[in-house]
């Protein structure tokens, strides 16, 4: 009986998640896209891109942030039945993030050649970075809602129309980077720029469409005056440890690199291409599941039945695990050749390369099961928890105990190797037994009482 229950929800989860992990596919295609562009161009172009990147993850995480926090609420408030709530907090988390993208308009118009002339990068690359990141920065609000608006609508369980949308846009945007970046079919050559206004037109695009596919007639979902300051608040209560998070993996970033250039150019080129193996066989499906998860929890909470809620968090954790999972161990057993085929660089880099992605790879279970069970708990409305987890791993683990294994007990290469499969294993570890013993499923239903999406029991 169990085990029938387990694949209903094994089959729902996936049906859930496949869209997400198209999408997803279809957005590393493009980066990929604007990085081989650059590269015809000149080499100044992909370091312009490539540093304007670096900055353009501070709208990403705050979107992603706010993004949860609307995913929680849409889900919870889609198996509660509470549809004005609903459309209140969809509503307020567009408002929301539209103001907080404001600030990087103004940024990039002003601050963009400072930001970029930080790194000891060239003259041309530093002037063409600034431009790049002036426009695509000028787009940050559009961003924020697209990022938003699609998690909004995957709560209510569509996960479909925002692939839909995303594919388009993206299409749009690797056809516009070729035409514009390139000078193709009559087009002018505008090169950097060019790539910056295809991607800043597919985000005004996308924002706009998921904005006629949430408030068009015939959607469940209404444009409201924003009125309830208790729905604002848990938006931000949800988002902030979110965004944190994110912004955590980031700056945990800068000293883990700058210990392994303490190993020669060699290794840190390893360990970028090596991830970047991983990321690019296992990211768009970690996603998805992630996605499916808060949908699948979240709407369980909203319906007032915290069993099935925690049924469906591991249900989730056990198919990413034996899907993500399953694909990490095999990219350890066949690290080289995928390496040398999707990686670039000398004999020594690929060396490095492929021992990053047998570390990757052999942590892949434990990795899957961190973002599996953490976008259950989002669902939850509970985001602290992976914040800590993700935090403590990181500077504990990742940067911690990699120096202590390198630079204390002289340990080399190895000591690295082991920080980043423990600190994963401790982010893991650490939310399963969150997940178990916490009280996420009583906060939850805690704050559904507080906005008026379930009635209270007084």
């Amino acid at each position: 009986m169990q085990w029938a229950r387990l694949k209903a929800v094994w089959k729902r989860i996936f049906g859930l998640a496949w869209p997400v992990m198209a999408e997803q596919t279809f957005r590393t295609l493009m980066r990929t896209v604007d990085i081989i562009i650059a590269a015809l161009i000149s080499p100044a172009a992909v370091v312009a891109i490539g540093l304007a990147d670096l900055y353009a993850r501070f709208p990403l995480r705050i979107g992603l942030g706010m993004g949860g926090g609307a995913i929680a609420l849409s889900s919870q408030d889609t198996g509660s039945g509470a549809q004005k709530n609903r459309s209140e907090a969809i509503t307020q988390a567009l408002l929301i993030g539209t103001l907080a993208g404001i600030p990087f308009v103004v940024f990039g118009f002003l601050l963009g050649e400072f930001a970029i002339g930080l790194f000891p990068a060239s003259e041309e690359a530093v002037q063409l970075g600034a431009i790049y990141l002036a426009i695509i920065f000028a787009t940050a609000p559009f961003r924020h809602i697209a990022l938003i608006g699609a998690r909004a609508l995957q709560g209510t369980g569509d996960t479909k129309t925002p692939m839909y949308v995303n594919v388009f846009a993206n299409s749009l945007n690797i056809g516009g980077s070729v035409l514009l970046g390139l000078g193709l079919f009559g087009a002018p050559t505008l090169g950097v720029v060019g790539v910056g206004i295809a991607t800043s037109v597919a985000n005004v695009v996308t924002a706009v469409l998921l904005l006629v596919v949430i408030y068009r007639p015939a959607s469940s979902i209404n444009l409201v005056r924003p009125r309830d300051w208790t729905i604002a608040k848990q938006l931000v209560v949800i988002a902030t440890p979110r965004m944190a998070e994110g912004f955590v993996a980031e700056v945990a970033e800068f000293p883990f690199n700058a210990l392994l250039l303490g190993f020669g150019d060699s290794v840190n080129a390893g360990f970028q291409i090596g991830r970047r193996v991983y990321q690019q066989v296992t990211g768009p499906l970690a996603r998805g599941y992630n996605v499916a998860a808060s949908i699948v929890v979240g709407q369980a909470l909203g319906d007032g039945d915290p069993a099935t809620a925690r049924f469906n968090g591991w249900a989730v954790a056990s198919l990413s695990v034996l899907t993500v999972g399953a694909i990490g161990l095999l990219l350890a057993w066949q690290a080289e050749p995928v390496v040398q085929l999707l990686g670039s660089g000398d004999g020594e880099e690929l060396f490095y390369a492929t021992q990053f992605a047998v570390v990757y790879g052999l942590s892949g279970p434990v990795l899957a099961l961190f973002v599996g069970v953490s976008g259950s708990l989002q669902g939850a409305s509970e985001t602290r928890i992976p914040f800590i987890a993700r935090l403590t791993g990181m500077f504990g683990f990742f940067v911690g105990f990699s120096y202590l294994a390198v630079v204390v007990l002289e340990w080399g290469i190895v000591g690295a190797y082991v920080g980043i499969f423990l600190a994963y294993l401790w982010m893991a570890a650490f939310v399963v037994i969150a997940f178990q013993y916490s009280g996420w499923a009583d906060r939850a239903t805690r704050m559904m009482r507080d906005r008026g999406s379930v009635a209270s029991d007084d």
